[in-house]
């Protein structure tokens, strides 16, 4: 007769995938009621240990683990993917827009220099701290970026999260000090994408992935390149870059040669990668979208709005294209 016990055992259980309950769930049920005495059973909980351990099973399960179908493997790869692309292009992002804010700042004098540091101070001590850690936390991603290359994924999804927090602190900013709220659709598309990154990161990196490799080179010349691309977009366009713009090209561009560089091999490139890389354009494209639209009735904005939408029309076809080709390895393999 089946104790209450067992029946919730099951029932936690049920979060793995069928392949998996299959194979584990008489051996698994067997070691969870080893020592619990029978008469005891019908008052008795799964702990939330357990528990816990069981749907971290269920993630690591599902994204490519020992012994997976092909379909949970492709998952598997394609949210690998994603989460390697995606921390590489905002820790890009997020060197390019610091540096290039400490050079105007500090090739302007005295008052850009005073301009830059007033960001800092004078507004009380915890809002001080907080400009600072919205300053510098964002560098995390570049950490996340070289300890994933490295194989380093604890060190990895420690950095990929700390980078996310200032994405929350805009939306939770107005709750608990005197600060001007930002957009509501920009802020929370930001924070998507930031939190996105990062969960994926920490989901798909589990100890039984394959290691990560960088993509076209060495870690340093690829982060180094897409530098470059998203800090000349901003000097030579500097009337149509905003918050998005550099992010957004270095998209583009790196999108665009991946599909020219796919084209030269008949399979030289990872299942999933196409599937990962139209999920990131479309978050990006979310993130453009949102931080256009306060811009579209601004007078005097005709060249951001101009450039904005270029690029939305970009994104949009690239996702569509990146769908189109993820779709059709799918198929094929």
């Amino acid at each position: 007769m089946t104790t209450l016990l067992e029946a919730r055992y099951r029932a936690v259980l049920r979060l793995l995938p069928a392949y998996y309950r299959r194979e584990r769930e008489e051996e698994m049920v067997e070691t969870y009621l080893w020592d619990i005495d029978r008469a005891t059973q019908d008052q008795s909980r799964p702990t939330l240990g357990e528990v816990a351990s069981v749907a971290a099973l269920a993630v690591r399960s599902r994204l490519g683990g020992p012994g997976a179908p092909r379909r949970y493997v492709l998952l598997g790869s394609s949210a690998r993917h994603f989460a390697l692309f995606a921390v590489l292009l905002q820790a890009a992002a997020a060197v390019v827009d610091r540096a290039l804010e400490l050079t105007w700042a500090f090739t302007r004098g005295a008052e850009g220099r005073h301009l830059f540091l007033t960001g800092f101070t004078g507004r009380g001590p915890s809002a001080t701290v907080f400009a600072v850690l919205t300053w510098t936390l964002p560098l995390l991603w570049t950490v996340a970026w070289f300890a994933l290359v490295h194989g380093r994924p604890r060190l990895a999804r420690s950095a990929a999260l700390g980078a996310a927090l200032p994405t929350l602190w805009p939306l939770l900013g107005p709750l608990v000090a005197d600060t001007v709220p930002p957009d509501p659709l920009y802020g929370t598309a930001t924070a998507l994408l930031a939190w996105l990154s990062a969960l994926t990161l920490c989901a798909a990196q589990h100890r039984d992935a394959p290691p990560t490799r960088s993509p076209l080179g060495s870690p340093g010349q690829v982060l180094l390149a897409c530098c470059v691309v998203m800090g000349a977009s901003v000097v030579l366009f500097p009337y149509t870059a905003d918050a998005v713009w550099a992010p957004a090209t270095g998209f583009v561009v790196g999108a665009v040669g991946w599909l020219l560089w796919r084209t030269r091999g008949t399979d030289r490139t990872s299942p999933g990668a196409a599937l990962a890389l139209a999920a990131l354009g479309l978050l990006i494209l979310a993130v453009r979208l949102a931080a256009l639209r306060p811009w579209l009735h601004v007078p005097g904005a005709g060249p951001l709005v101009g450039g904005g939408l270029g690029q939305t029309a970009a994104l949009a076809l690239l996702v569509a294209a990146l769908a189109v080709v993820g779709g059709r390895d799918l198929a094929r393999r």
